[in-house]
């Protein structure tokens, strides 16, 4: 627990008001959207603006105290659990929308702005945000930023570091700075921009974002083509590549996915068929007409018994909820619900679907495989029971050779929902011991006191979850 010192010297920059040392108030946020972690915080502090969250780490690093900078908590791999204590940092006072700049395609925002907020907030100005995580609903752009979040757009548009132009930030010491800015070109210096985008909170606390915007497509049509074998979905991913198209969305769900988000959503899918792709093309009218048609003589000849264009928008919105819908509709299946991302060359997201199958077979669990296609990240998700020890042991035995096939097959053990405590023993396999020390080199200069959410990124020992 914080000392009465450092608890007032704390109430004393943001207020009573904006600090929380309840048991109440610290279990709300002892745990995020990752199954069976769990740990209490010391206190929980919500700052107004820049100089108090400065003032505030300061203290920290004084006293040598963790800070975990927190958004809606939605990340998937323990990032955001006080997993050592120390003080939650909350940001639902620095939830503006600073300006939308029209002259520069650019919007800058404090980190508690909910992304789809974000979204509604420039398309009448017939701008476009592209970034679209899942959980776009409630997730806030610093959550995003530091977690450098995907979503279903992503092979077209990128991902959120794409979208980061500028970024001011707190350093483990106190510092302010900024980063880029307004700018098209800036090559003046190390890019701390792009470092600090996807570095989990565990080198500064972001507080003001400057966003790259884009016109607003003209136009959008969406499709679903169905197959009966998991080979022909697969080739038509890399075959609509090769006819140098690149849809908006590319997504792939497996049969034991569809029945479930069929039964949650209640639109149509089908179930019958062994995989299904869903397929957004967007921009200028005949450019999205040419593609599409193209597109569905793609996925016929490489074997789809069905391709069908949505005939409304509200056809195609359903389709995409449906498709963003997956977890929350396969975590009606057992207690826990553990949701994996692993991303490979899309060349090889046939063999990677049935490995995975073929893993699952093995250790006798109920996997369904969805994700982004497009860009071969892969979302392995497991239905299980937290509380069956035998069977949890078998998860994780099954996790670990997913992701070593993963790098096996040229990929990666992460592609959108970061390390944290989740992945950090794994993240060797991709990075090696040398690209570890080189990490952990850039994290002791900025952070030599380790304070700034510590226990993330880099392993202890191995992977465990531990309620504490």
């Amino acid at each position: 627990m914080l000392s009465n010192t450092v608890k007032e010297k704390i109430i004393s920059i943001v207020s009573p008001a904006n600090f929380d040392d309840s048991k109440t108030g610290r279990l709300v946020y002892s745990y995020d959207a990752t199954p069976n972690f769990q740990s209490m915080p010391d206190a929980v502090v919500s700052p107004r603006n820049k100089q108090e969250v400065s003032q505030v780490v300061k203290l920290c690093n004084e006293f040598q105290i963790p800070i975990v900078p927190r958004g809606s908590g939605t990340n998937l791999c323990a990032g955001t659990c006080p997993t050592e204590g120390g003080i939650v940092l909350l940001f639902k006072h620095m939830n503006k929308i600073l300006e939308v700049d029209e002259e520069n395609l650019t919007a800058t925002v404090q980190p508690g702005v909910v992304t789809l907020d974000l979204i509604h907030a420039v398309e009448p100005k017939g701008l476009f945000y592209p970034p679209d995580p899942s959980s776009m609903k409630i997730s806030t752009i610093g959550g995003n930023i530091n977690e450098n979040s995907g979503g279903l757009r992503g092979l077209k548009y990128g991902v959120t570091r794409d979208y980061v132009i500028g970024l001011e930030a707190v350093l483990p010491n106190g510092d302010i700075i900024t980063t880029g800015g307004k700018l098209a070109k800036d090559v003046a210096g190390y890019d701390f921009t792009r470092l600090l985008v996807g570095s989990e909170g565990t080198l500064a606390v972001i507080t003001e974002a400057t966003l790259k915007l884009i016109p607003m497509p003209e136009t959008k049509q969406t499709m679903l083509a169905l197959y009966q074998d998991l080979e022909a979905a697969a080739k038509s991913v890399s075959k609509i590549i090769a006819s140098k198209i690149i849809p908006a969305t590319l997504e792939f769900l497996d049969q034991p996915t569809l029945k479930v988000v069929e039964d949650f959503a209640k639109i149509g899918l089908p179930t019958d068929v062994k995989a299904v792709l869903l397929i957004e093309q967007d921009g200028p009218r005949e450019v999205v007409e040419r593609d599409m048609a193209r597109i569905a003589e793609v996925c016929k000849e490489e074997k789809a018994v069905s391709v069908q264009l949505a005939q409304t928008e509200a056809e195609a919105e359903a389709l995409r909820t449906a498709r963003r819908s997956a977890l929350s509709a396969l975590a009606r299946l057992a207690p826990t619900t553990i949701l994996e991302d692993a991303t490979v060359p899309r060349s090889e997201i046939a063999r990677m679907v049935n490995a995975i199958n073929g893993i699952a077979e093995k250790y006798d669990l109920n996997i369904c495989t969805f994700g982004h296609a497009g860009d071969g990240n892969l979302h392995p998700t497991c239905a299980t029971d937290s509380r069956n020890h035998d069977e949890m042991e078998r998860v994780e035995k099954a996790f670990a050779e997913i992701f070593e096939k993963a790098i096996e097959f040229g990929g990666t053990i992460t592609g959108e929902h970061g390390v944290g405590v989740m992945k950090a023993p794994y993240l060797e396999l991709k990075l090696g011991e040398a690209g570890i020390a080189a990490m952990k080199a850039v994290k002791m200069a900025l952070d030599p006191n380790n304070i700034m959410n510590p226990g993330k990124v880099f392993a202890k020992d191995s992977r465990k979850r531990v309620v504490v």
